[in-house]
């Protein structure tokens, strides 16, 4: 054991582990299982036993047990004897490289930098407008269907693709010159006169930054007009001189004037038309809706998972003069993709929850760049407010959020990237027995990547890789499913998902009539909190039966029938969110009558315990209906009998105790 312990500690033996592939978590699994297998066996090959004498007799050096080593690690790690070449097909150095198309054209590239409300996006999209043939890229459906809207109401043809659909501007599904799309569906074939791309810092999303880096690097345009914070100008301008191509600037200031208060709002007595209060938790909102309600105000209400029709009739309540709905509370979903008519930002916490790199979740304060974000939906240019104010709930928090604001946006440093489905088919056909979670994980701890980029989170990809490893799917379909964007925090969801993929392993198609049994649609609006959060759970559902859809339409056919019944889904949700105030009061009111039972019920437990006899129960259940006197009487007579008998053993004598 002791010279075991010598072989692992020595620098010279870690130094050859590495350069055969073992690195330092790996080289630590080897040896573990490389010394139970010496420490356990009842017998080890001739040659390694000699060896092992040799060493123990001080005949031998330690060093000498590193080719043993090596062949007992390549049992257990296969991929060794296929080391170059997986890492080869894991080099991400040269991302640029991958787009061949891209790299055909000398493409123009326009970075429009500047603050929310700053008109950015405006100048862009009316570039986009003029061209022969465009494409605009967007982080939401919201904004994605603004584009989409505004394009064809302008007259000029503009196809919607999301990951859920496809919506052609004419009646004869011919495809249009121009396309509003989610960024992740943006195709990097199809040649376009003018590309443009929104929010470009989420290129250091450790989630979705992937897609922003692929847009920029593979777009097949002319004139790549790019939209977003002044951070991420030095990374755009480092990326595109990888790629031979120029970054002309321009940059553009907020067009009405945003004032921090000096004094916080404290009291929701002293709310004022086009106030608009940001949580960061759906309990936060629950609470703060409830109470402006209990002053004879009126509320809207959107957060995330709220589906985007509701959002935007709830936008559309809050903005309507006529409304007597004056006050909106939101998560910072109201960040990006819906236009409303704030006077002020109020931030009830300038704590939230995030998730690192690593996939762990943290509580910390919001960043400079979150902060801007949401404080610039304020005095919106062309609404009825010409200037923007923001403050915070509670006196304590204003002085941080103003340090917050003050601060400058630290500079986008890397850009994400994603292992493609082709890079796992190779590795998969070096590795035919490592499940599609060992795949990726081998994937990432070999990928060399340069100071330009990151690998981003594969965490989700991971828990829907493992959650359906147990059914039998090809490599791409599998990888196709552990792609589906829906929340793992749903249990519902999670579950439908495992349903869809059992049921399309079968090759068995998943109609209408199996989504409508598994929701048991028709649902009725919600009576309290917890019926609503399952209908948004069930419209994720319908979310997912569509992103499907689209990439296996023959398992999953119909689509148009689910989207009819998600539009009816998102009025039931919309008549729930209407009557928010009431689904918490009923929720807590059930609690307390939950509550209010189970102490009843102790009550009566600790009675009957107490009285250690036959009164009060019999009392209880003669109260309930479940005995009668007669019966009473005829029970008491049996017992007496038993208990003389010593049939029950009631009092058992002290030698059988």
């Amino acid at each position: 054991m002791k010279n075991l312990n010598k072989f692992y500690k020595r620098k010279e033996i870690q130094r050859l582990g590495a350069e055969n592939g073992l690195d330092a978590r790996l080289f630590h699994q080897a040896f573990i299982s490389f010394r139970k297998y010496i420490m356990e066996s009842s017998s080890v090959s001739a040659d390694l036993h000699i060896i092992l004498n040799d060493i123990c007799c001080g005949a031998g050096h330690v060093d000498d047990l590193f080719p043993f080593f090596l062949r007992h690690a390549k049992q257990i790690f296969p991929m060794l004897d296929c080391m170059d070449d997986l890492r080869k097909i894991s080099d991400l150095r040269l991302p640029p490289n991958w787009y061949p198309e891209a790299r055909a054209i000398q493409r123009k590239i326009i970075f429009h930098a500047g603050p929310t409300n700053s008109g950015k996006t405006y100048h862009a999209i009316q570039r986009f407008l003029t061209a022969k043939s465009g494409i605009y890229c967007g982080p939401l459906k919201l904004l994605a269907h603004e584009i989409f809207q505004k394009s064809n109401a302008a007259n000029v043809p503009c196809d919607l693709v999301t990951g859920e659909e496809r919506v052609y501007a004419t009646e004869d599904a011919r495809q249009a010159s121009h396309i509003a799309c989610t960024i992740e569906m943006c195709s990097t074939n199809t040649p376009y006169e003018v590309a443009v791309i929104d929010e470009i810092q989420m290129i250091r999303d450790p989630a979705r930054g992937w897609a922003w880096t692929r847009a920029l690097l593979g777009l097949c345009a002319e004139e790549i007009h790019v939209c977003g914070e002044s951070a991420a100008i030095d990374l755009v301008t480092e990326l595109m001189y990888t790629t031979g191509e120029e970054v002309e600037v321009r940059n553009y200031k907020r067009l009405t004037p945003l004032t921090v208060l000096d004094y916080a709002l404290e009291s929701l007595d002293n709310l004022q038309p086009g106030d608009c209060i940001v949580c960061f938790s759906k309990n936060d909102i629950y609470s703060v809706s409830r109470q402006i309600e209990a002053r004879g105000l009126e509320c809207a209400v959107i957060y995330g998972s709220l589906p985007p029709g509701t959002k935007l009739e709830q936008a559309k309540k809050f903005n309507d003069p006529n409304d007597p709905c004056k006050i909106l509370v939101a998560t910072d979903a109201i960040g990006m993709g819906l236009n409303l008519c704030i006077k002020r930002i109020i931030f009830n916490s300038i704590v939230k929850p995030t998730v690192n790199e690593k996939g762990e979740k943290e509580i910390d304060s919001i960043t400079t760049s979150q902060a801007l974000q949401i404080a610039g939906r304020a005095g919106r240019f062309g609404s009825s407010f010409k200037q923007g104010e923001v403050t915070t709930m509670h006196r304590d928090d204003l002085l941080q959020l103003k340090e917050i604001l003050s601060e400058s946006v630290p500079p986008v440093k890397a850009a994400g990237l994603h292992p493609t489905p082709e890079q796992i088919e190779m590795f998969a056909y070096h590795l035919p027995d490592a499940t599609l979670s060992n795949l990726i994980d081998i994937f990432v701890s070999l990928s060399q990547v340069d100071g330009l980029y990151f690998v981003c989170n594969i965490d989700d990809f991971k828990f829907l890789a493992d959650m359906i490893q147990h059914i039998p799917l090809n490599l791409r379909s599998r990888y196709v499913f552990c792609t589906a964007p829906l929340n793992r925090k749903e249990p519902f969801v999670c579950t439908t998902l495992l349903k869809f993929a059992r049921q399309f392993s079968r090759n068995e198609p998943l109609t209408f009539d199996w989504l409508c049994r598994h929701t048991k649609w028709p649902l009725a609006p919600p009576k309290n909190i917890k019926e609503l959060v399952h209908l948004e759970a069930v419209h994720d559902v319908f979310d997912l039966y569509l992103w499907l859809s689209y990439r296996f339409m023959d398992m999953f056919p119909d689509a148009a029938l689910v989207r009819d019944i998600q539009k009816k889904l998102d009025d039931i949700i919309q008549i729930g969110v209407c009557n928010i105030t009431k689904l918490i009061r009923a929720s807590q009111s059930g609690e307390r009558r939950g509550k209010s039972l189970r102490a009843y019920r102790s009550a009566t437990r600790q009675e009957d315990l107490k009285s250690h006899g036959r009164g009060s129960l019999a009392n209880r259940l003669l109260r309930e209906g479940l005995l009668t006197q007669e019966m009473l009487r005829q029970l008491e007579s049996e017992w007496q009998d038993q208990h003389r008998s010593g049939r029950y053993g009631l009092n058992p004598c002290p030698d059988s105790v």
